[in-house]
């Protein structure tokens, strides 16, 4: 994720966040001299860092206002060695930034375990920017960028999220282009300055320039998904950590998979197959976006992954991996700094090994370990091309690492009771074989199909199958749901 929720730092035990008993060795004592003039005096301030998660409203790390109106927090002793932090009002909607309402860099202090008291000033809220002579002015490119929803339902887990989506440079000028989607997670950070609170990753750019200067034929469309703040580490782990949360994934990702790409693809022209689907993140995004693609691999063949948190869930998400192989075909981009922390890099490795292990073959795994490489939306941002340009490469699907290129169908609605219309690419002039395949692996259908056909799907039994297409030497797989 991104520099502000940076897993915690490795040089600090665990036991430090949630101090059992009162510790009277000298501490550290955090005070805030001044705030600015529109800081609501009813709302509490607190400390967000590398000791806690980076949990913007932890009651924990509240600070308490003084008579003279200054904020102070004491720190246990035992909390030493080098930490970064950031000020917020309880979230990342209003962390601290410089006056003129830009992203400032984390604070970095090193304690020592003296007696300290750290004096500090907040400079501006990201969130009262515009009651300031320069209100935040949104990055976000236009027309391409649109917000789909503030409040997109999620049954899965009974929230609402704010979606947002990325539309190619050629979408509005070919109605009849379908294209490939790539879902990232905390959207805040993707495309806007003015709702990240650390630095964006600039996507839309940086796509725009790619299809702008020729490199991206076929451009993508991004849907990006905000995190839920406080619930975030619950979201995008399936499994619980004891000290941190955790153990909602499977809603999350099911959330995705069920409610959200349904919508997608009823709503925008996209290419449905799973060749042609991505899912990518950074952080805990990273460990979310690995399992994913474990537990619906016909779903996504594309998973970008970025300084992954796996170190959240260590053990069940390789003992997962290795009762749920991933299918071959599916491309796997890993990416972080070779001294983030301890364990990044090495568990990166681990889950490379893992996989190559499983069966995902050389030309389907990339692993790439800058020197210069941080926990930080910059980094994420140098290296999203490079990432985005490798997994849209065609997938090596034979041990001599032959590359086949999907074929790009289109197959909706996806659930559907009664119908299914077939989209072919142009290039196919005549019909495509379409096998239907149940849970056991039997096929239950088989027809020949041109592009545009309905397929009366209405006597198959309720369940969720395997769509094959087929058009010479291309293929392409989908999940599909049958209601």
């Amino acid at each position: 994720m991104f520099t502000s929720f940076t897993s915690i730092a490795r040089w600090l035990p665990l036991a430090l966040l949630l101090p059992t008993a009162p510790d009277l060795r000298a501490q550290t004592t955090v005070r805030i001299t001044a705030v600015p003039a529109a800081t609501p005096a009813a709302e509490n301030l607190y400390l967000a860092g590398s000791f806690n998660d980076w949990t913007p409203g932890s009651p924990t790390h509240a600070l308490t206002r003084q008579a003279d109106g200054a904020y102070t927090l004491t720190l246990p002793a035992s909390l030493t060695g080098p930490v970064e932090f950031k000020f917020t009002r309880g979230s990342w909607a209003s962390v601290e930034t410089d006056a003129k309402g830009q992203d400032v860099a984390n604070r970095r202090q090193t304690l020592s375990g003296a007696p300290t008291t750290l004096s500090f000033t907040i400079a501006g809220w990201k969130d009262l920017t515009g009651t300031g002579p320069t209100p935040c002015q949104s990055t976000a490119l236009q027309p391409n960028v649109r917000v789909i929803s503030e409040a997109f339902a999620m049954p899965q887990l009974g929230r609402t999220r704010r979606i947002w989506v990325y539309l190619p440079n050629d979408y509005a000028t070919a109605p009849t282009k379908r294209y490939p989607v790539l879902y990232l997670h905390d959207g805040q950070n993707v495309f806007d300055a003015c709702t990240s609170f650390s630095g964006e990753w600039g996507v839309d750019e940086t796509l725009s320039q790619l299809q702008a200067q020729g490199l991206d034929a076929t451009g993508s469309l991004v849907v990006a998904i905000d995190n839920g703040g406080a619930e975030r580490l619950n979201e995008l782990s399936p499994w619980n950590n004891p000290q941190y949360g955790g153990g909602q994934g499977d809603q999350y990702v099911d959330f995705m998979v069920q409610t959200l790409k349904p919508y997608i693809d009823a709503n925008y022209r996209t290419l449905t197959g799973r060749e042609f689907t991505g899912v990518a993140g950074s952080s805990m995004g990273g460990l979310i976006s690995t399992y994913a693609a474990l537990k619906y691999p016909l779903v996504y063949g594309r998973v970008g992954v970025f300084s992954p948190a796996f170190w959240f869930a260590e053990q069940p998400l390789f003992t997962y991996l290795r009762q749920h192989p991933p299918r071959p075909d599916t491309r796997f981009y890993f990416v972080a700094g070779a001294t983030e922390s301890a364990t990044m890099a090495p568990l990166m490795r681990a889950m490379h090994d893992s996989l190559a292990k499983a069966g995902v073959p050389a030309g389907n795994l990339s692993l790439q370990a800058p020197a210069d490489g941080q926990h930080a939306e910059w980094f994420w941002k140098r290296e999203f091309a490079a990432a985005y340009q490798w997994l849209n490469q065609p997938a090596v699907v034979t041990a001599a690492g032959r590359r086949m290129s999907g074929l790009a169908f289109s197959a909706y609605p996806n659930p559907t009771r009664n119908r299914l219309t077939l989209l072919l690419p142009a290039e196919v002039r005549g019909s495509a074989r379409l096998e239907i395949v149940d849970a056991r692996g039997r096929t239950v259908r088989r027809e020949k199909l041109r592009s545009g056909a309905v397929l009366d799907v209405s006597g198959l039994a309720a369940g969720v199958y395997q769509l094959h297409v087929t058009a010479g030497a291309l293929q392409g797989w989908q999940a599909l749901v049958k209601e």
